[in-house]
């Protein structure tokens, strides 16, 4: 039997018989369509190419770095490091932990230190399975039926997670011998996964896919001290209260010691924010932190982050001044553009920097200063009668995406400069293999916010998500290591927490949009997580800066 599929890539009708696979389909259009392909959207939902044609479909085929092709190349890879090092250790546990450095960050059970020749030989293991181009098996079975395996294989938090959030059917697949479970589709074959490199790294392993900016080299390590202290430090937390893993989440939710896990969390972003506030008013009274910066991505916190810093240096007697850096937005008709030609207010020089040295320096001379005022509405800044002048223990809070970045305060001198970094450096798992990525974290948040206070459809805020990113990448990670303080804004329990109301906002994205595989996946995604009651949640927590029902004014 014939089937039409309309193929986006060619635009246009192909006809197909029923059964045929993507990948065979794919083989067949491979002079037209000029790439390989990895794994394909149908009817804008990701696919692996093991994927059965039986009725008409829109597929789009993509490649390894288009769309969702990342994600399946990094899967891939992390199965492919899986069977090495089964192979090669055996009884050996491998966790990847989180993304770092333009990785992941691995460790190896037994090796407090993985040496340099253990990484060699694993990636030889690796290019070896990679040059035989074996199959990535895919299979879905009774679930019941599918722990005793991984029980088998020692993934016994796999199997956790499997009977807290109970589906019928799991879907896994094998390797040369191995099996795992991955939240989402997998290459055809370790053929596909040919750039990758592993090294030593902080005691375990950094697994380094390909370059995004050149997809045929494997990623360069950058520096990222202290953001792998400040994942180091919430890791450490995690294993003391028990909660690693979605799995032990969930356990703790049905054993209702939600309110207990909570309690804690906060207990521990409030020490931190102590801590911070000490090493500001130390700094103070030697003589310098005068202004302090905190800056980070979309969606880290940052506001709730500052009126509870100001809390803080209150109680060390200081008082605090908060200022955004949104008021130095220039007029918006000057706003430079970005690559698709709107505005980009994510750049540096949609700030006004000469207004703001000049009105800062003039600050800590002591001068009264009027402070300008942003109408979004408007596209203008205006001056409304908002006068600062710094008295004896004043200190300014200047919150702003750019905080970090030398250029916005070169007119400032260094002594008087305080440094925090906020973002949502999310250290909770889904298993052994699979892990949060901080930018999902994020962008939830930034998707219930959106929605709740500016009226915006989780639709165009997935739309607009890429953009953000590529701002983030060009005028914020660079600087994070400039911090004099990172701050850890993620909660263990919030992704239970915003699960219902984030599933019903994506619920939203029609099906015929190209936002929907991104919100399918996230909806999928949130579906390992048992709900938390919102209620559990105190005012004073950041989570409540995107919920709703805070304390503090916005």
């Amino acid at each position: 039997m014939s089937i039409s599929v309309y193929c986006k890539n060619l635009e246009r009708y192909i006809d197909v018989d029923g059964g045929s696979s993507l990948l065979q389909i794919a083989g067949a259009l491979a002079p037209e369509l000029g790439f390989t392909p990895i794994c394909a959207r149908v009817n804008n939902k990701t696919e692996a190419l093991c994927f059965e044609i039986y009725r008409p479909k829109i597929v789009e085929f993509q490649d390894r770095a288009t769309g969702s092709g990342p994600r399946v190349y990094t899967r891939s890879l992390c199965m492919v490091l899986y069977r090495a090092v089964s192979a090669l250790l055996p009884g050996t546990k491998l966790r990847i932990e989180h993304s770092i450095s333009h990785g992941y960050y691995c460790v190896l059970s037994g090796f407090q230190a993985v040496p340099e020749d253990i990484t060699d030989k694993l990636k030889a293991e690796m290019r070896r399975l990679v040059e035989a181009d074996m199959p990535f098996e895919h299979h879905q079975a009774p679930t019941a039926d599918v722990l005793p395996m991984l029980e088998q294989e020692g993934l016994g938090l796999t199997a956790e997670l499997l009977r807290t959030t109970r589906p019928l059917y799991t879907t896994y697949y094998t390797l040369d011998g191995v099996s795992d479970s991955y939240y989402g589709a997998l290459a055809p074959s370790t053929g596909h996964i040919d750039v990758f490199d592993l090294i030593p790294y902080k005691g375990g392993m950094l697994l380094l896919p390909f370059d995004p900016a050149n997809p045929a080299v494997a990623a360069k390590p950058i520096c990222q001290e202290k953001m792998f202290e400040a994942f180091t430090d919430h890791l450490r937390f995690n294993h003391i209260v028990g909660v690693d893993t979605v799995g032990q989440l969930n356990t703790y939710v049905d054993r209702r010691r939600a309110a207990d896990l909570i309690n804690v969390t906060e207990a521990l972003h409030e020490k931190a924010l102590a801590r911070i506030s000490d090493d500001i008013t130390r700094r103070y009274h030697e003589g310098g932190a005068r202004i302090v910066l905190i800056a980070g991505p979309s969606s880290s916190g940052k506001t709730t982050t500052t009126k509870r810093l100001a809390i803080q240096l209150m109680t060390n007697l200081l008082k605090p001044q908060m200022i955004s850096l949104d008021d130095y937005f220039i007029n918006r008709e000057l706003t430079p553009l970005d690559e698709t030609g709107d505005y980009d207010y994510e750049s540096l020089y949609a700030l006004d920097l000469q207004q703001f040295n000049s009105d800062f320096n003039r600050i800590l001379a002591g001068e009264e200063v009027e402070l300008p005022t942003y109408n979004f509405e408007l596209g203008k800044r205006q001056y409304k009668g908002n006068k600062i002048k710094l008295e004896e223990g004043s200190i300014l809070l200047i919150e702003g995406i750019h905080g970090l970045n030398p250029e916005l305060t070169s007119g400032i001198d260094e002594s008087m400069k305080y440094r925090v970094y906020v973002s949502a450096l999310t250290t909770l798992s889904i298993d052994d293999h699979n892990w949060v990525p901080t930018t999902d974290n994020r962008l939830l948040r930034r998707i219930i916010r959106d929605h709740k206070y500016r009226g915006t459809s989780a639709e165009e805020t997935i739309r607009r998500w890429p953009s953000v990113r590529r701002g983030e990448e060009k005028w914020i990670f660079p600087f994070q290591e400039n911090a004099d303080a990172m701050f850890n804004s993620s909660l263990l329990f919030e992704l239970g927490v915003i699960k219902d109301y984030a599933e019903n906002v994506l619920r939203g994205v029609p099906s015929d949009s190209d936002e929907y595989a991104e919100a399918y996946r996230l909806r999928k995604f949130l579906s390992y997580f048992l709900p938390i009651n919102p209620a559990l949640i105190p005012s004073t927590s950041l989570l409540r800066e995107f919920l709703g029902g805070s304390s503090f004014r916005y």
